[in-house]
């Protein structure tokens, strides 16, 4: 059997917070007891935690991109990383936008759902920032009424 995941989290989270997401979320998968496929968008931060992980425990990584202009909208120096999981993906989803907008991303994240058994969030359990936040990728798949889990270590902070 497989699991399909679809990761939705932070970005720019402190270097303790991301040290201690990543094991947990390592922790989680090598708890699965069958094949993984992680979805993501390959952003900094949890995105890429999530999908490094993926790979590294067995499991295989789809990368669906909300926009043709989205990577250059990413910090320059994850680049180097977003193209090592770029070219890692078994399967890449690109979505019709080109603009890298909230819009762009909260549909990309509402694709993962489509294609995904359950969501790993890492949340702090706030309201988005902004459109298409992480906040919005939970409440659309609870709303969808799709198994939510979240990561985020006790007292940590953004």
């Amino acid at each position: 059997m497989t699991l399909r995941i679809a990761i939705t989290g932070h970005r720019g989270l402190p270097t303790a917070v991301e040290q201690q997401i990543d094991r947990e979320l390592r922790d989680a998968l090598g708890g699965i007891g069958e094949q993984v496929v992680g979805l993501s968008c390959i952003a900094d931060g949890a995105d890429s935690l999530f999908a490094r992980a993926v790979l590294d425990t067995g499991g295989e990584l789809e990368v669906v991109v909300p926009a043709a202009e989205y990577r250059e909208g990413l910090p320059a120096e994850h680049w180097p990383l977003y193209d090592s999981l770029y070219a890692a993906a078994a399967r890449v989803h690109e979505m019709a936008f080109v603009e890298s907008t909230g819009a762009s991303h909260q549909a990309a994240s509402e694709r993962m759902l489509e294609m995904a058994e359950e969501v790993w969030a890492v949340w702090d359990g706030l309201p988005a920032r902004g459109y298409g936040g992480t906040a919005d990728v939970v409440a659309a798949a609870r709303e969808r009424g799709m198994p939510v889990r979240v990561f985020w270590p006790d007292g940590a902070t953004r």
